[in-house]
Protein backbone atom coordinates (compact mmCIF):
# COMPACT_ATOMS: atom_id res chain seq x y z
CA UNK A 1 0.00 0.00 0.00
CA UNK A 2 1.30 3.27 -1.04
CA UNK A 3 2.66 5.77 2.07
CA UNK A 4 1.39 9.60 1.82
CA UNK A 5 3.47 11.85 3.52
CA UNK A 6 4.90 15.82 3.40
CA UNK A 7 8.01 17.48 3.78
CA UNK A 8 7.79 18.77 7.87
CA UNK A 9 9.70 21.87 5.76
CA UNK A 10 8.42 22.69 2.67
CA UNK A 11 4.93 20.85 2.58
CA UNK A 12 5.63 19.16 -0.93
CA UNK A 13 3.53 16.26 -1.26
CA UNK A 14 4.75 12.55 -1.65
CA UNK A 15 3.58 9.61 -2.19
CA UNK A 16 5.87 6.09 -1.93
CA UNK A 17 5.80 2.59 -1.94
CA UNK A 18 5.67 1.01 1.40
CA UNK A 19 9.14 -0.83 1.00
CA UNK A 20 10.41 2.18 1.45
CA UNK A 21 9.23 3.15 5.26
CA UNK A 22 11.70 4.20 7.52
CA UNK A 23 14.25 5.25 4.67
CA UNK A 24 15.82 8.71 5.25
CA UNK A 25 17.01 11.39 2.09
CA UNK A 26 16.59 14.90 0.79
CA UNK A 27 13.34 16.48 0.22
CA UNK A 28 12.90 17.04 -4.14
CA UNK A 29 11.51 20.26 -3.13
CA UNK A 30 13.94 21.93 -0.96
CA UNK A 31 16.98 19.77 -0.12
CA UNK A 32 15.96 19.49 3.12
CA UNK A 33 16.39 16.11 5.12
CA UNK A 34 13.57 13.89 5.76
CA UNK A 35 12.54 10.44 6.78
CA UNK A 36 9.63 8.36 5.51
CA UNK A 37 7.29 7.37 8.05
CA UNK A 38 6.45 3.24 8.66
CA UNK A 39 2.82 4.16 7.87
CA UNK A 40 0.56 6.33 5.93
CA UNK A 41 -0.82 8.79 8.32
CA UNK A 42 -3.59 10.18 6.25
CA UNK A 43 -4.19 13.39 4.50
CA UNK A 44 -2.44 16.60 6.40
CA UNK A 45 0.31 14.59 7.90
CA UNK A 46 3.86 16.03 8.53
CA UNK A 47 6.40 14.12 9.65
CA UNK A 48 8.61 15.70 12.64
CA UNK A 49 11.34 13.61 14.22
CA UNK A 50 11.64 15.37 17.56
CA UNK A 51 11.76 11.77 20.17
CA UNK A 52 15.48 12.25 19.59
CA UNK A 53 15.74 15.76 20.44
CA UNK A 54 13.61 15.14 23.16
CA UNK A 55 16.09 12.29 24.50
CA UNK A 56 18.98 14.24 24.04
CA UNK A 57 17.47 17.02 26.25
CA UNK A 58 16.68 14.94 28.50
CA UNK A 59 20.19 13.06 28.57
CA UNK A 60 21.73 16.91 29.38
CA UNK A 61 19.51 17.53 32.27
CA UNK A 62 20.48 13.91 33.91
CA UNK A 63 24.11 14.78 33.11
CA UNK A 64 23.94 18.41 34.95
CA UNK A 65 22.37 16.64 37.52
CA UNK A 66 25.03 14.14 37.89
CA UNK A 67 27.51 16.72 37.62
CA UNK A 68 25.86 18.94 40.01
CA UNK A 69 25.73 16.40 42.92
CA UNK A 70 29.61 15.24 41.93
CA UNK A 71 30.32 19.31 42.96
CA UNK A 72 28.42 19.18 45.77
CA UNK A 73 30.21 15.72 46.78
CA UNK A 74 33.87 16.86 45.85
CA UNK A 75 32.81 20.94 48.03
CA UNK A 76 31.87 19.20 50.87
CA UNK A 77 34.97 16.25 51.18
CA UNK A 78 36.86 19.79 50.42
CA UNK A 79 35.19 21.48 53.23
CA UNK A 80 35.93 19.12 55.71
CA UNK A 81 39.74 18.44 54.54
CA UNK A 82 40.28 22.49 54.98
CA UNK A 83 38.46 23.37 58.31
CA UNK A 84 40.80 21.66 60.58
CA UNK A 85 44.03 23.76 58.73
CA UNK A 86 41.31 27.00 58.93
CA UNK A 87 41.22 26.24 62.70
CA UNK A 88 44.78 25.84 62.72
CA UNK A 89 45.58 28.93 60.76
CA UNK A 90 42.76 30.88 63.31
CA UNK A 91 44.68 29.64 66.56
CA UNK A 92 47.86 30.75 65.05
CA UNK A 93 47.02 34.03 65.11
CA UNK A 94 45.48 33.90 67.81
CA UNK A 95 48.50 33.02 69.88
CA UNK A 96 50.51 35.32 67.62
CA UNK A 97 48.34 38.04 69.13
CA UNK A 98 48.33 37.50 72.50
CA UNK A 99 52.48 37.15 72.72
CA UNK A 100 52.26 40.35 71.03
CA UNK A 101 49.82 41.56 74.17
CA UNK A 102 51.99 40.43 76.50
CA UNK A 103 55.22 41.68 74.96
CA UNK A 104 53.95 44.99 74.63
CA UNK A 105 53.10 44.71 78.71
CA UNK A 106 56.70 43.38 79.44
CA UNK A 107 57.59 46.70 77.17
CA UNK A 108 55.22 49.24 79.40
CA UNK A 109 56.75 47.33 82.41
CA UNK A 110 60.66 48.11 81.33
CA UNK A 111 59.97 52.04 80.10
CA UNK A 112 58.04 52.32 83.44
CA UNK A 113 61.22 50.74 84.67
CA UNK A 114 63.58 52.96 82.92
CA UNK A 115 61.45 56.30 84.37
CA UNK A 116 61.24 55.28 88.20
CA UNK A 117 64.01 52.90 88.90
CA UNK A 118 62.10 50.04 89.63
CA UNK A 119 58.78 47.93 88.57
CA UNK A 120 55.06 49.35 89.59
CA UNK A 121 53.87 47.48 92.57
CA UNK A 122 51.17 45.18 91.78
CA UNK A 123 49.27 46.72 94.03
CA UNK A 124 48.76 50.80 95.03
CA UNK A 125 47.68 51.38 98.41
CA UNK A 126 46.56 54.60 100.08
CA UNK A 127 48.77 56.25 103.24
CA UNK A 128 47.16 53.94 105.52
CA UNK A 129 48.04 50.84 103.39
CA UNK A 130 44.52 50.17 101.81
CA UNK A 131 44.71 48.76 98.08
CA UNK A 132 43.54 51.57 95.94
CA UNK A 133 43.88 49.98 92.35
CA UNK A 134 46.30 47.51 90.22
CA UNK A 135 50.04 48.51 89.11
CA UNK A 136 48.55 47.96 85.55
CA UNK A 137 46.74 51.77 86.05
CA UNK A 138 50.57 53.04 86.39
CA UNK A 139 51.69 51.49 82.69
CA UNK A 140 48.29 52.74 80.86
CA UNK A 141 50.63 56.25 80.00
CA UNK A 142 53.50 53.31 78.12
CA UNK A 143 50.80 51.70 76.48
CA UNK A 144 49.70 54.03 74.00
CA UNK A 145 46.18 54.91 76.92
CA UNK A 146 47.30 58.20 78.14
CA UNK A 147 44.09 59.72 77.99
CA UNK A 148 42.24 56.79 79.46
CA UNK A 149 45.54 57.22 82.75
CA UNK A 150 44.35 60.97 82.57
CA UNK A 151 40.76 59.90 83.64
CA UNK A 152 41.47 57.96 86.19
CA UNK A 153 41.64 59.63 89.66
CA UNK A 154 44.35 58.03 91.33
CA UNK A 155 42.98 59.10 95.10
CA UNK A 156 39.90 56.89 94.84
CA UNK A 157 39.85 53.04 94.90
CA UNK A 158 39.55 51.63 91.31
CA UNK A 159 35.45 50.66 92.12
CA UNK A 160 34.55 53.75 93.21
CA UNK A 161 31.93 55.93 91.19
CA UNK A 162 34.32 57.76 89.47
CA UNK A 163 36.84 55.27 88.54
CA UNK A 164 34.07 52.18 87.75
CA UNK A 165 32.94 53.27 84.65
CA UNK A 166 36.84 54.07 83.52
CA UNK A 167 37.86 50.22 85.12
CA UNK A 168 35.04 48.73 83.09
CA UNK A 169 36.49 49.86 79.92
CA UNK A 170 38.50 47.49 77.75
CA UNK A 171 42.30 47.87 76.78
CA UNK A 172 42.91 45.75 73.83
CA UNK A 173 46.65 45.11 75.18
CA UNK A 174 45.04 43.30 78.33
CA UNK A 175 42.80 41.46 76.63
CA UNK A 176 43.83 37.89 74.80
CA UNK A 177 42.32 36.93 71.47
CA UNK A 178 41.80 33.48 72.60
CA UNK A 179 39.46 34.14 75.49
CA UNK A 180 35.88 33.22 75.69
CA UNK A 181 33.83 36.22 76.15
CA UNK A 182 35.62 38.55 78.22
CA UNK A 183 33.78 40.91 80.41
CA UNK A 184 33.97 43.95 80.52
CA UNK A 185 37.25 45.51 81.61
CA UNK A 186 39.03 42.21 82.28
CA UNK A 187 42.29 41.32 81.64
CA UNK A 188 43.44 38.10 81.09
CA UNK A 189 47.22 38.68 81.74
CA UNK A 190 48.08 39.07 85.47
CA UNK A 191 51.04 40.01 87.73
CA UNK A 192 52.31 36.75 89.40
CA UNK A 193 52.37 37.89 92.97
CA UNK A 194 53.34 36.66 96.55
CA UNK A 195 55.99 35.89 99.03
CA UNK A 196 59.39 36.52 97.21
CA UNK A 197 58.21 37.31 93.53
CA UNK A 198 58.67 40.43 91.48
CA UNK A 199 55.40 41.65 92.47
CA UNK A 200 54.90 40.98 96.22
CA UNK A 201 52.10 43.13 96.97
CA UNK A 202 53.00 46.88 97.24
CA UNK A 203 56.76 46.54 97.15
CA UNK A 204 58.02 48.13 94.02
CA UNK A 205 61.30 45.58 92.85
CA UNK A 206 64.34 46.54 90.92
CA UNK A 207 65.70 44.44 88.08
CA UNK A 208 69.09 44.48 89.84
CA UNK A 209 67.45 42.64 92.87
CA UNK A 210 66.11 39.82 90.56
CA UNK A 211 68.61 37.53 91.28
CA UNK A 212 67.43 34.24 89.68
CA UNK A 213 68.20 36.00 86.31
CA UNK A 214 65.99 38.23 84.62
CA UNK A 215 65.28 35.10 82.01
CA UNK A 216 64.39 32.68 84.69
CA UNK A 217 61.98 34.51 86.48
CA UNK A 218 57.90 34.92 85.66
CA UNK A 219 56.46 38.34 85.72
CA UNK A 220 53.00 37.82 84.27
CA UNK A 221 51.11 34.96 83.13
CA UNK A 222 47.85 34.27 81.05
CA UNK A 223 44.82 32.76 83.04
CA UNK A 224 41.58 31.67 81.16
CA UNK A 225 38.19 33.43 82.37
CA UNK A 226 40.20 35.30 85.54
CA UNK A 227 37.20 37.57 86.17
CA UNK A 228 39.65 40.46 87.48
CA UNK A 229 39.68 43.77 85.61
CA UNK A 230 42.54 45.59 85.05
CA UNK A 231 42.32 48.05 87.42
CA UNK A 232 41.29 45.76 89.94
CA UNK A 233 44.21 44.92 92.50
CA UNK A 234 43.84 41.20 92.43
CA UNK A 235 46.17 38.57 90.66
CA UNK A 236 47.52 35.22 90.95
CA UNK A 237 49.19 33.99 93.88
CA UNK A 238 52.34 32.05 93.83
CA UNK A 239 53.38 31.90 97.09
CA UNK A 240 53.02 27.96 97.18
CA UNK A 241 53.44 25.18 94.93
CA UNK A 242 49.95 25.65 92.72
CA UNK A 243 49.54 24.24 88.90
CA UNK A 244 49.56 26.63 86.23
CA UNK A 245 45.76 27.38 85.70
CA UNK A 246 43.41 27.01 82.54
CA UNK A 247 45.13 28.63 79.84
CA UNK A 248 43.29 30.48 76.19
CA UNK A 249 45.39 28.27 74.54
CA UNK A 250 45.45 24.17 73.99
CA UNK A 251 48.41 22.82 75.91
CA UNK A 252 49.48 25.50 78.62
CA UNK A 253 49.86 29.65 79.11
CA UNK A 254 51.83 32.09 77.28
CA UNK A 255 53.75 34.18 80.22
CA UNK A 256 55.94 37.16 80.02
CA UNK A 257 59.41 36.71 82.12
CA UNK A 258 61.22 40.14 83.95
CA UNK A 259 64.12 40.27 80.60
CA UNK A 260 60.44 41.20 78.32
CA UNK A 261 60.75 37.71 76.27
CA UNK A 262 57.53 35.81 76.27
CA UNK A 263 57.10 31.85 76.69
CA UNK A 264 55.03 29.42 76.38
CA UNK A 265 54.56 27.18 79.56
CA UNK A 266 53.27 23.04 79.04
CA UNK A 267 50.29 22.23 81.39
CA UNK A 268 52.70 19.52 82.38
CA UNK A 269 54.77 21.99 84.40
CA UNK A 270 55.35 20.51 87.83
CA UNK A 271 53.92 23.38 90.74
CA UNK A 272 57.11 23.60 92.13
CA UNK A 273 58.95 23.98 89.06
CA UNK A 274 56.30 27.21 88.51
CA UNK A 275 56.96 28.24 91.82
CA UNK A 276 60.62 28.51 91.75
CA UNK A 277 59.91 30.50 87.87
CA UNK A 278 57.62 32.72 89.92
CA UNK A 279 60.52 34.29 92.83
CA UNK A 280 63.25 36.25 92.02
CA UNK A 281 65.56 35.34 94.29
CA UNK A 282 65.16 31.88 95.31
CA UNK A 283 68.39 30.52 94.29
CA UNK A 284 66.85 28.18 91.14
CA UNK A 285 68.35 28.08 87.76
CA UNK A 286 65.38 26.83 86.38
CA UNK A 287 65.47 27.82 82.67
CA UNK A 288 61.53 28.03 81.38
Amino acid sequence: MPIAYSCPHCGKQYSVADQYAGQSGPCAACGQPITIPLTSPGPGYAYTPRAATAAAGGGLIVLAIAVIGTLFVCGGILVALLLPAIQAAREAARRSQASNNIKQIMLALHNYHDTYGSFPPAVVTDAKGKPLYSGRVLLLPYMEQSALYASFDLTQPWDSPRNMPISQTSVIQFVDPGSPNPGAGQTDFLFVTGKGTIFEGDTATKLREITDGASNTIAIVEVKNSGIRWAEPRDIDFSQPISLPPGNHPGGNYAGLADGSVRFLSKTVAPSTTQALATKAGGEMVNP
